[in-house]
């Protein structure tokens, strides 16, 4: 099993979540966080300067089967990009294990 983190744009969360969906990835985890970013510059605003070093985004957590990793990689950057800086970034670590918690059940079919 892979979990897969994603950091994206908030306005390319709907796009992401229903091309995760078409790829059979129906579940998974979501927060609004922010961040700092590499982009440098700040805005003006009615003459009250506002910096744009903190970074509105969307975090994703997804818990696949192997075989579902590389469509839900290839969904994400399909459906999250832009070509502008700030379209994120996908983490991928291994899982050792996973239980339902209702029936005790433990394994890859947990996560169906």
């Amino acid at each position: 099993m892979k979990k897969i983190e994603a950091v994206i744009r908030r306005s390319k969360y709907r796009v992401v979540k229903e091309a995760l969906h078409d790829k059979g990835i129906t579940f998974f985890s979501y927060w609004d966080v922010t961040g700092v970013g590499n982009e440098q510059k700040g805005s003006v605003y009615r003459g009250v300067s506002y910096s744009t070093t903190d970074i509105q985004r969307r975090y994703l957590s997804i818990v696949v089967n192997d075989d579902f990793e590389e469509a839900a990689i290839s969904a994400i950057l399909e459906a999250g990009k832009t070509g502008e800086v700030g379209d994120g970034k996908i983490f991928v670590s291994d899982v050792n294990e996973a239980y339902r918690i209702r029936t005790s059940e433990k394994g890859g079919g947990t996560l169906n």
